[in-house]
C-alpha cells in the first residue's frame, strides 16, 4: 500500500526532538542551580527584622534591630520574625514560579 503518512523518515525528527529535550533539561538544571544559590532579603516591622534566605528556603542571616527587643513584648518580636521569614519564603516561591514556569511540564508541575 505504501508508507503511512508521518512515519517515513521520522528518525531525523526524533533525533532533533531528543536534542531539544536534552537542551531544555540542561537549561532547567542550570536555572534550578542558579535559583538554589540566589539569596532573598525580606523585612518586617519597617526593617526592625531582616531575614536572608536562599532559593532552597534555608535561612542564612537574621538581623534584629535593638529597638525591636522589648522584654515586655516578646510576642511582637516573634511575630516580626515569623512575618519576615514568611515574606522571604514568598519571595522564593514567586521567583521559582517565574524562573521555572517554562519547565513546569518537565517537572510535573511546580509547587
Amino acid at each position: 500500500m505504501g508508507k503511512f503518512n508521518g512515519f517515513g523518515g521520522g528518525g531525523a525528527n526524533m533525533a532533533q526532538l531528543m536534542r531539544q529535550a536534552q537542551k531544555m533539561q540542561q537549561d532547567m538544571l542550570a536555572k534550578q542551580e542558579e535559583l538554589k544559590n540566589k539569596e532573598f532579603v525580606a523585612q518586617a516591622g519597617g526593617g526592625m527584622v531582616e531575614v536572608t534566605v536562599t532559593g532552597e528556603k534555608k535561612i542564612v542571616a537574621l538581623k534584629i534591630k535593638p529597638e525591636a527587643v522589648d522584654p515586655d513584648d516578646v510576642e511582637m518580636l516573634e511575630d516580626l520574625i515569623v512575618a519576615a521569614l514568611q515574606e522571604g519564603f514568598n519571595m522564593v516561591d514567586k521567583e521559582t514560579q517565574a524562573v521555572m514556569g517554562p519547565y513546569a511540564g518537565m517537572l510535573g508541575g511546580i509547587n
